[in-house]
Order: structure tokens, then sequence, then C-alpha cells
């Protein structure tokens, strides 16, 4: 079992397998994306789901899927690459799914003997520990069918759990079944279940569709199992929201909001400063170290790992940044970058892939890189284009300085030195090299190496043209002004 990422939740025994169910159209999505396949919170919907399945460290993921087979199936070997598909090719209900899956299992030289856990593709809140308490509670008490319940003010649209007046679980009602008694239950149905998997082998082979959807509901295994004699019971969670779908992009929207709060929550408790909540995005996937700062409007993606004591933000987006301790990043967008500890970047900057920032280093306002390797307590501070470059230790890169990598055909690779000092408003022609300790003097052009320690300059002398504008513009405000600045100068004289 791959569990890359995944922290493992070690239950009494392992499961036997974890059945994801992902084989649905999701019409109601509108897109011709797969359901479950829609990003949340740095990964897809049952992305998170499988996080959790293979948290409980199962012998075997099987995951169901239909609709859009060709992007889902594969997308779930890229998380799980040893999952078994279990392709539904007409979906008549997830007890006709849950036997495709059994199906499969065997095919692939696995066994349902042990416990066997049921989950859907589409709920994102989903975590590992939540399976790991119902696989316990399931295994202690030797039941053959555990259902994860909770309760909602307004259940309307769940299937109700019908209890004895023990307590004892009698059946699984679905809202189109349910009488008005039923209807008015407020313990509801999650769609996620643990069962003996040699139990549920052979009562899905008992399972009909006499039903006004004609379909083959699993939760008719608790009929099942209640007329063998075999023990029914159900796990009632107190966080009901790991267990909630989307079916549309508002719902997919508000659990986004729901599980970046939840993540926020957890970042906050474990010593790392959120300024304001409300405008702060992190996905579940980002790592940050105790006394970061988070500053509004910053949004972290991907494999992002931000250090202690640094500060990101205001209003930056980093996606697979990694920002040293102390670092300092302000208004900035990055992808795919490494800013060192103590460094310090933007406001306004843009870092592209490729971008390394050493320690102490600087890039500055209105400042774009990509592909560049900037060293240690090397600096661009102003208004500058760094592509394909290597800038060493110490260098200062002038105000208004152009890498141009691009030859038309291809890219080329421009060199500072060490120590070095480049004017403002400066051209590299790669591929070129400013030696270590060079300076280059303002609005030059560097078409050819620059040795250690020289001075390269390519303008020639300047040259001044006297009354060109009292010439060539007459009677326009910049005539003037030239002329009343003339009869200041020449009163100023004639008084000395």
């Amino acid at each position: 079992m791959s569990t890359t990422g995944v922290f493992l939740v070690r239950t009494p025994n392992r499961p036997a397998a974890v059945i994801v169910l992902a084989a649905g159209s999701g019409t109601r999505m509108k897109s011709k994306r797969s359901k479950v396949l829609h990003p949340l919170c740095g990964r897809t919907m049952i992305g998170h789901v499988l996080s959790a399945a293979t948290a409980v460290d199962p012998r075997q993921v099987v995951a169901v899927v239909g609709h859009g087979r060709e992007e889902v199936g594969p997308h779930i070997l890229e998380e799980v690459p040893d999952a078994v598909l279990a392709v539904q090719e007409t979906q008549e209900g997830t007890g006709h799914a849950v036997a495709v899956a059994l199906e499969a299992l065997r095919g692939s030289g696995g066994t349902p003997s042990g416990t066997v856990v049921v989950t859907m593709g589409d709920t994102p809140l989903l975590q590992g520990e939540t399976l790991a308490d119902l696989v316990a509670d399931h295994e202690t008490t030797g039941r053959a069918v555990t259902i994860l319940t909770g309760e909602l003010p307004d259940p309307y649209g769940y299937g109700r759990v019908v209890r004895d007046a023990d307590g004892a679980v009698l059946e699984v009602v679905e809202e189109r079944e349910a009488d008005a008694v039923q209807a008015a239950i407020r313990e509801i149905n999650s769609g996620i279940y643990a069962f003996d998997g040699d139990f549920l082998a052979d009562a899905v082979t008992r399972i009909t569709n006499q039903n006004s959807k004609g379909e083959y509901y699993l939760t008719d295994v608790v009929g099942i199992a209640r007329s063998a004699g075999v023990a029914v019971g159900a796990y009632l969670t107190g966080d009901i929201l790991q267990t909630e779908g989307a079916n549309d992009r508002s719902q997919l929207a508000a659990l986004g909001a729901r599980l970046n709060a939840r993540t926020l929550d957890r970042w906050m408790r474990a010593g790392v400063t959120v300024v304001d909540p409300t405008t702060t995005w992190i996905d579940v996937t980002v790592s940050l170290e105790p006394d970061a700062t988070i500053l509004p409007g910053v949004q972290l993606l991907g494999a992002t790992v931000v250090g202690e004591d640094a500060v990101v933000g205001p209003d930056s987006t980093l996606k697979d940044v990694e920002v040293g301790a102390g670092a300092k990043v302000v208004r900035t967008h990055g992808e795919l970058a490494v800013i060192g500890a103590g460094a310090a970047v933007g406001p306004f900057s843009y870092l592209r892939p490729g971008t390394v920032l050493g320690t102490g280093g600087k890039i500055g306002t209105f400042v774009e890189t990509k592909n560049a390797q900037i060293a240690d307590g090397a600096k661009v501070p102003h208004l500058s284009y760094v592509g394909d470059a290597e800038i060493g230790e110490g260098a200062n890169v002038g105000a208004g300085t152009i890498f141009a990598n691009y030859d038309g055909v291809a890219k080329h690779r421009t060199t500072v030195g060490r120590h070095a000092k480049t004017g403002s408003n400066n051209t590299f022609i790669a591929p070129v090299a400013i030696g270590d300790g060079a300076v280059t003097g303002g609005g030059t052009v560097v078409r050819e190496d620059v040795p250690p320690g020289a001075l390269a300059v390519s303008a020639g002398p300047q040259r001044t043209i006297e009354d060109w504008v009292a010439r060539n513009r007459p009677g326009t405000a910049a005539a003037d002004a030239a002329s009343q600045a003339s009869a200041r100068g020449a009163a100023t004289e004639g008084s000395g």
C-alpha cells in the first residue's frame, strides 16, 4: 500500500479493503470534468477521500469508476498506485457498485475476509481518524454491519436510520421511501460503512431492486443482516460535516470554505499566526512552521513550505514555493521557487519556476525572475527581468536591467559574478558573463564577456545641442519654460 504523504492511523487490525464509490456522473456540476476530480484546498475531492482511506492502512483500496473513468482511473492510480479499479459499466445503485468492487478485489487476488470499509468519492472533509474510529468500533463490537451516522437539524435528502426502542438499528430508509414518522428522524446515514467482508460478499448477492428507483441499495444489507440474526449497529460521529458531499459548484465552494477554515484553525493551534482567516487560503498539502506569520490576502498552494519566523503577505500567492526561516515575502506571486532564509521578496515581484534566492538575498519591486539562481546576499532590487541567469554572492543588479535570454530560437544563460555591481538600465545579451567584482556603467548593453574587476560601458560621450527646443518647438510650454529659465540665469549672472 502506497502511503506517501499520509499519516497512518493504526486500527486493531488492518482492514481488508476500503471501497471508494466514484462511478457517478455528477450532472449537477454541469462540467466536462468528472465530479470527483473537481479540486478544493490542494486535492481533488476523491484525492481527499483516498488520503483518508490510505490513512487506515488497508490491505487494498478498490475504487469503483464509471462515468469519466478515462480520467478518474488514472488520477486514482496517481494517488494510490496499487489501487484496484473496478468498472461499473451501468450505474445501478450502491449495492451493485459494491458487488462490482468485490468482484474486482477477488480478481486481483485479494479477499474480502476481514473488515471492508465503504465510502463515497465526493466527501472531501473526511479524515482518516474518523475511518479509524469507525473500524475500531465495528471490530470491538463484533458486528456484521456498522453504519457511520450523524444527526442533522434538517435531515432532508438523507436516508434515515431507524432504531428500535433499545437503540438497535432496524433499517435505513431512503428519503423517497420514508413515511412521515421516519422522515422526522434526525439521525442520518452518511453512506459510509464498515462490514464483515465475508458477510458483505454474500449479502450483496441478495439485494433486489424492488424500489421506486429500480436500483440496488446497499442499505438493504441492514435488513438482510437482521434477517440473518447478525449484529447491526451505528457509530454516531460528532462531526457529520466530514461526510458531506458536493453535488454542484455551490456546494463545492461551501465545502472548500469549511475545509479551509479547519486547516487554518489547525495551523493557528500549532503556533502559526494567521492575521485574517477570512482572506487567507491554505491548501491541506502546505507545511508551516511555528511562529510563521501569514498576513491578509494570502494563498499558499500545493507543496509550499514556510519556515519559522517567516512573514508572507499581504496579498501574495505562492504555489510549490519554499520560504526559508525569517524571510519576508510581500505582494508577490511565486511558483516552483525557493526563497532562502532571511531573504526579502517584493512588493510586486513575480517568481517563476526555477527561481532560487539565496540566504539574505533580495528580489525587489516589479522584478520578474525565471530559472534564475541568485546567490546568498545578492540583490535585484528594482524594475528588472532576470531570466536564465546565475547571479553570484553579494552581487547587485541595477534598476531597470533586462537579461535578454532569448534570441528568437533558443534560450541562453547569463552569469553575473560574485560581488559584481551592474549599472541601472543595463541589457545583458545572453550568452554573456560578467566576472567577479566587475562593474558595468549605466545604460550599458553588454554583448561580450566582462573580465573580473573590469568596467564595461557601451554608451558614447554625451552630446548637448543648445537651444534645440526654442528652434524646433517654439510656442510650446517647454519652450516658454526654457526661455524663462535662461532669463533667470542671465539675471543672476548680471547681478553677480
